[in-house]
């Protein structure tokens, strides 16, 4: 019997998701955060924005979310390059977290992004 994995999501803010990151390939499994922008029933297509980006995720897959215009919502999915080279995240999980403080998200991710570099340099 073979197994599929499924990666965890790299937890990354829509600012690090450009051309020089790392995590801007094909397939790579990423967790985002942002406020929703815009949403389309009818192609399930959410937009969802953060300090000037944005990224397109598909909600397809995503059962029992409601979306609201203006929440800010953290997705898990892989991403996936259109053939117009847009990056669409395919989300296979989604959440609403209203309330959650976005300067202080970013201020700690950028403390785990220090520590991960110090843990790789030790």
């Amino acid at each position: 019997m073979e197994f599929c994995t499924i990666n965890s999501g790299a937890l990354v803010s829509l600012q690090e998701l450009n051309p020089s990151s790392p995590f801007f390939k094909q397939g790579s499994s990423l967790r985002v955060t942002g406020r929703l922008e815009e949403y389309s029933v009818a192609t399930a297509i959410a937009v969802i924005v953060d300090g000037g980006a944005n990224l397109k995720i598909n909600t397809e897959h995503l059962r029992d979310l409601s979306f609201r215009v203006g929440s800010i919502y953290q997705f898990i999915g892989e991403l996936f390059f259109q053939p117009d080279k847009e990056a669409v995240l395919n989300a296979r999980l989604g959440r609403n977290v209203d309330g959650i403080d976005l300067n202080l998200y970013h201020q700690s991710l950028k403390l785990l992004r220090q520590f991960q570099a110090n843990q790789q340099a030790t």
